[in-house]
């Protein structure tokens, strides 16, 4: 298992195009791959859940990802919400 904590950077926050990314993102991996906000645990490879979390600008999530390709999934993860996922 390897976490990492990223600040989402989009005005808007998490709503539905860069939560669809976010999962588009996710789904490349063959690892469980969830974050933390506050309380909750999302899971990244469902639009519903993302959503679900209300993420706004400027929120801290932290990303967990358990599985065979772990590492490189965090990574991905990481570079997706940096660059903005797709916005």
């Amino acid at each position: 298992m390897v976490s990492q904590k990223v600040v989402i950077k989009n005005p808007t926050g998490l709503h539905l195009r860069p939560a669809g990314v976010l999962c588009q993102e996710a789904m490349r991996y063959k690892s469980l791959i969830t974050f933390k906000y506050g309380d909750n645990t999302a899971n990244a490879k469902s639009v519903l859940s993302v959503l679900g979390a209300c993420i706004k600008s400027g929120d801290e999530i932290e990303f967990v990802c358990t599985g065979e390709d772990e590492g490189e999934a965090l990574q991905g993860m990481v570079l997706a919400v940096e660059s903005g996922l797709g916005e």
